[in-house]
């Protein structure tokens, strides 16, 4: 009775628990896939699942049946009959988890080609695909759909780092054209990290000294949330990053865009962020279209970002307390506080990153990026 007390109690909550664990984020949940590779990886994992579910029923059916037809009767006091061993049986209880297993093996194996990428393949991709976004370059739209597209991928404590083949490089974002098959080269700074976005495929490991590789395809333009997938510092939890596929055109133009030479703002606060930049050393550490350091993360299109350090929604208030103390936001980053940078020096700086844009506002609006 107290059992059954206890399960009434405790229903509710595991009831809701089941509920809430069917929640998730577009473009963020393994259960929804949006590319060829999360779709072969949900079908596996259904599959999977109906077999797990098939044992499950026939087990249980065949228990209540043996525990109904072979109780203990009124007046039946006699040990019951005993078997030993049945050659039916044990074929029986042998043949059928080998075909079980065999129908979980075949598309396992099969799967682990379909996924797998070869690295000398990708050499010769990256000879032929570098300039995919430069459409003034040889390669043709055509190209784009028979060729991979490399982009690497440095986990850093705690950002991510993404260098494209035309030679610039975008930090916690990652553009990709949609419906084309790109390469992500996977190599780590420091620690071992995991690259993982669960609505377009499985996570890889980001481990130093090793490079290793992954492909993802995104079927539709939109935005896509990735994560690390392995604990790797204290602000492990924290190190989010998204994918962007965009339209061919507008992945062309955004990309022929980073490739351009760094304008003077046209805004007079931007052009005071501008020279405050490099007064307060910013560009030590941050370059901005090639120019500066590459040690911290690029801010070259920071203007499009959608958060700061990759969790933090960017808005004026919270950049102002990130350039402030990153620390006190995110444990374990690296970028020095600025407790005393004027308020007029701050303004400045915050109207010049504002200023480095690179995806007009109806290309935003698309994406839903704004």
């Amino acid at each position: 009775m107290n059992a059954r007390k206890s399960f009434l109690r405790f229903a509710p909550l595991m009831a809701l628990m089941l509920l809430l664990a069917g929640c998730g984020e577009q473009g963020l949940t393994a259960l929804d896939p949006m590319g060829p590779q999360s779709q072969w990886i949900f079908d596996n994992m259904l599959l999977s699942l109906y077999v797990m579910a098939l044992v499950i029923v026939v087990v249980f059916v065949i228990f209540f049946i043996v525990i109904v037809k072979f109780r203990q009767k009124d007046g039946d006091n006699e040990y019951p009959e005993q078997t030993h061993g049945n050659t039916k049986l044990e074929v029986a209880w042998t043949v059928i988890p080998i075909f079980l297993l065999a129908i979980l093996a075949v598309p396992t194996i099969t799967g682990q080609f379909y996924l797998s990428v070869d690295a000398e393949d990708i050499a010769e991709e990256e000879e032929e695909t570098e300039g995919i976004g430069d459409v003034d370059e040889e390669v043709d739209e055509e190209d784009l759909d028979e060729d991979a597209y490399v982009i690497e991928v440095t986990g850093h404590q705690f950002w991510w780092e993404f260098d494209y083949p035309e030679g610039f490089t975008t930090a916690n974002d990652v553009y990709v054209p949609a419906e084309e098959e790109v390469v992500f080269q996977l190599e780590a700074e420091d620690v071992i990290h995991s690259f993982w976005v669960p609505a377009l495929g499985g996570k890889v490991d980001n481990i130093p000294g090793v490079t290793n590789h992954v492909w993802l395809e995104a079927d539709d333009p939109g935005v896509y949330m990735g994560k690390c997938a392995e604990l790797c510092g204290p602000s492990h939890a924290l190190m989010d990053f998204k994918l962007i596929a965009m339209e061919d055109e507008d992945y062309a133009a955004w990309n022929e865009e980073m490739q351009e030479e760094e304008e003077e703002p046209e805004d007079t606060m931007a052009q005071q962020g501008r020279e405050e930049f490099e007064d307060q050393g910013c560009i030590a550490c941050h370059a901005v279209e090639g120019e500066g350091s590459a040690q911290g993360p690029t801010l070259t299109n920071f203007g499009d970002r959608t958060t700061i350090a990759g969790f933090l929604e960017y808005n004026e208030e919270n950049l102002r307390d990130w350039i402030r103390d990153p620390g006190a936001l995110k444990q374990g980053a690296n970028m020095p506080a600025a407790p005393g940078m004027e308020d007029e020096e701050l303004d400045a700086i915050i109207a010049y990153l504002d200023s480095l844009e690179k995806l007009d506002d109806e290309t935003k609006e698309d994406l839903d990026i704004q």
